[in-house]
Formats: structure tokens, C-alpha cells, sequence
């Protein structure tokens, strides 16, 4: 273990027809699935397709930060 860490962000897109919260929990699980020790993200934008007046999807980009292993 050493005294400091090393981390790498990557950018996600994750959507959801439910919610923002959806698409958030939607990109980090289907992140989870490849990429390991992530530790925290950063929503950078929020948008979403209106259909007869209502929201109809939401899609959320955020940054991942993962730890380097060993760091």
C-alpha cells in the first residue's frame, strides 16, 4: 500500500425513461461491470427528449474517477 493515490476519470453517458437518478445509477452500474475501484463521479450535464409536451427520456454525462491499482 503506498501513501497516496493515483486516479483516472472516464466520461459516461447513461439514460433512463424514469429519471435523471435512473440514468446516473443506470451508466455507473453498467460501468461497475469492466472497470473496478471506481470511487466517485461528477455529473456534467443533464438533457433530455420531450414527446407530447412531456419528458419522455433523461440523459445525464458524468465523469467516473477510478484508483489506478496498487496506488
Amino acid at each position: 500500500m503506498t501513501d497516496h493515490h493515483t486516479y483516472k476519470k472516464v466520461e459516461l453517458v447513461g439514460s433512463s425513461s424514469t429519471s435523471i437518478d435512473d440514468a446516473i445509477t443506470n451508466a455507473i452500474a453498467e460501468a461497475n461491470k469492466s472497470i473496478k475501484h471506481m470511487e466517485w463521479f461528477e455529473v456534467l450535464e443533464t438533457r433530455g427528449h420531450i414527446k407530447d409536451g412531456k419528458v419522455a427520456h433523461y440523459q445525464v454525462t458524468l465523469n467516473v474517477g477510478f484508483r489506478i491499482a496498487n496506488s
